[in-house]
């Protein structure tokens, strides 16, 4: 599973990746930047990301999600 350094290109992954960083920011995890422009974490975390401070993973193609079963309904 290979780790990125940039801002992901789909728009979903970006908040997904943003949300989990403001979430660590709000339970009191130290900004990575030296002076972030803005002060709430949502912003911060958005900063740290457009910067490239933040490392993630991507799932691989044909994950998990190929066995997991549907209930027959």
């Amino acid at each position: 599973m290979p780790v990125f350094t940039q801002a992901p290109e789909s728009q979903f992954a970006y908040v997904v990746v943003a949300g989990k960083r403001a979430r660590q920011l709000m339970t009191g995890a130290s900004p990575l930047l030296a002076n972030p422009r803005g002060y709430k974490p949502t912003r911060v975390a958005m900063e740290e990301l457009s910067a490239g401070q933040l490392e993630y993973r991507t799932p691989e193609e044909g994950g998990a999600d190929k066995d997991v079963k549907r209930r027959k309904e």
